[in-house]
């Protein structure tokens, strides 16, 4: 007999019916423990004992997804943060620093998220090593930022690397090139988990190799994975006994997330001498994230609300700029002794979340991943702090890689700030057509990055090139239709325009 995930989600209309499903939950963990051992059996040395930590992390994940029954919340339970639980930075800034600010520094580390590829960009390889700037990568201007503090505070701060199985391998080949830089680098790596066929719940694997047929069934399981794996890799352990005692951590693409020294400093100086074991740096929304995790009030405690988490019927309420106004940047400062400590009680208990997806052969599978911010309730005397929305600058797309490069921004020290000369304190509006999506394509799209300091509004649609030296103002619109092509000539200023149809420049 076989059962799928329908089988378990499905009303129980009498007793007979709930301890049926028991029985059949009972039957899927004993299946899929065997076929975890079976997998196991076909591994070595070093990598069955890393596998067998994985697969206990996982064994636990797939054991709460059976058990679970309907959303993970209630939203009648569901109230907005106390006044003083959400912190303005301005209040956060106003205290001052200290003249101590290096040995602050000294006991900080910074973890940067790595396991990513830039496969949605076109990419072959890890994210990370995409230049985004004057021909430096996320990594590098990383390292920048972090020497640079290192060198004009005479500080230790180090910076580890939480990379995957598709990024481990290529990013170690290029950690070489920072022997001489100012900074220790630690890498360690994200679990390895099996993905589950959606029919049978079983792994799709049949051995524990990554390559061939098995290239697809395995994933890492979201940045949720992170206080596992950080424990498990002995690495926490070594850097708490260097006397480290907080990490700030965010994803290697979010440009805006640098070593903020006023939050630093709120944590190692508490005010009411609470030590605060957690802090979420969120913004205010706007309409572009309405889809972003938001802070809530729940069961006494400071909680993490997901748009997947919430039932259907409150979607849009959800998604009010109204009724929740901030959202989470991922950028968060955590206590590496609460940690250790929660770790060691297996107190740490994060929301699953299911991601369907369809691997080669029309398989259709289940990922069950974590995200880190859900943890914010297992933490002491949590707190967010809403931050300006110059700390959240992520570039997921090359609509994103464009503001990034443009002269919107002046680069200093690995730190992008945004320019005196732009009037607006926000960034423009940019969307760029299919034909941009790869970041090769985009690079031969423009002979230049164009003049953007007083831009509203860009959207391009289909084949279009940019020459050198142009400028871009207020809302420009360029549409080249299906077989036409427009060429922007050099040294051209589009104010206000709507360009459509076919421009063509030809050389004579």
């Amino acid at each position: 007999m076989s059962f799928s995930v329908e089988d378990l989600r499905k009303e129980l209309p009498n007793g007979k019916m709930a301890e049926f499903q028991e029985v059949m939950r009972q039957q899927l963990e004993i299946s899929m423990h065997r076929e975890l051992e079976k997998l196991l059996s076909t591994a070595t040395g070093t990598e069955a004992e890393v596998s067998k930590k994985d697969f206990a992390g996982f064994k636990e994940l797939f054991h709460r997804f059976l058990q679970a029954k309907g959303p993970s919340v209630d939203w009648a339970k569901i109230h907005r943060p106390p006044e003083d639980s959400i912190q303005p930075y301005d209040r956060i800034k106003s205290r001052g620093l200290p003249d101590s600010v290096a040995d602050s520094l000294n006991r900080l580390v910074v973890v940067k998220l790595n396991g990513g590829l830039g496969t949605s960009m076109g990419c072959k390889g890890p994210k990370s090593l995409i230049s985004v700037r004057n021909e430096n990568t996320f990594l590098d201007l990383t390292v920048q930022q972090i020497e640079h503090l290192n060198k004009t505070y005479n500080t230790d701060v180090p910076l580890v690397l939480m990379n995957s199985f598709n990024t481990d391998e290529d990013t170690k080949k290029i950690l070489q090139k920072y022997t001489h830089h100012r900074v220790k680098i630690h890498t360690f790596n994200q679990s390895r988990y099996p993905r589950v066929n959606k029919e049978s719940l079983l792994p799709v694997a049949t051995d524990l190799a990554m390559t061939g047929e098995n290239g697809d069934v395995w994933y890492p399981p979201g940045h949720g994975d992170i206080y596992a794996s950080f424990y498990n890799s002995g690495l926490l352990a070594q850097l708490i006994a260097e006397g480290k005692e907080y990490m700030f951590m965010s994803n290697i693409d979010n440009l805006g997330a640098t070593v903020d020294l006023n939050i630093l400093n709120h944590l190692m100086n508490q005010p009411n001498g609470k030590r605060c074991e957690f802090v979420m740096e969120v913004t205010d929304k706007t309409r572009a994230d309405v889809k972003g995790g938001t802070l809530i009030q729940y069961e006494g405690k400071l909680r993490l609300l997901e748009i997947a988490q919430v039932p259907k019927a409150h979607v849009d309420e959800f998604k009010s700029v109204t009724k929740f106004k901030i959202f989470n940047t991922n950028n968060l400062w955590i206590s590496l002794p609460a940690i250790m400590r929660l770790q060691e009680q297996s107190s740490m208990e994060l929301e699953i979340i299911v991601n369907p997806k369809t691997i080669d052969g029309g398989v259709n599978v289940l990922q069950l991943e974590t995200a880190v911010g859900a943890a914010i309730k297992s933490f002491d005397h949590a707190l967010g702090i809403n931050v300006p929305r110059s700390r959240f600058l992520p570039v997921k797309t090359t609509s994103d890689l464009l503001l990034v490069m443009s002269n919107l921004y002046s680069l200093e020290a690995g730190s992008l700030t945004m320019s005196k000369k732009r009037e607006f304190p926000t960034t423009p509006h940019v969307k760029l057509g299919s034909s941009f999506t790869k970041v090769q394509e985009y690079l031969t799209r423009f002979e230049s990055i164009p003049d953007m300091l007083e831009l509203d509004h860009l959207t391009v649609s289909g084949d279009v090139t940019f020459g050198k030296q142009v400028s871009l103002k207020g809302t420009v619109i360029i549409i080249a239709n299906h077989g036409d092509r427009i060429d922007i000539p050099a040294g051209a200023m589009l104010e206000n325009k709507i360009v459509s149809g076919n421009l063509r420049i030809l050389d004579h």
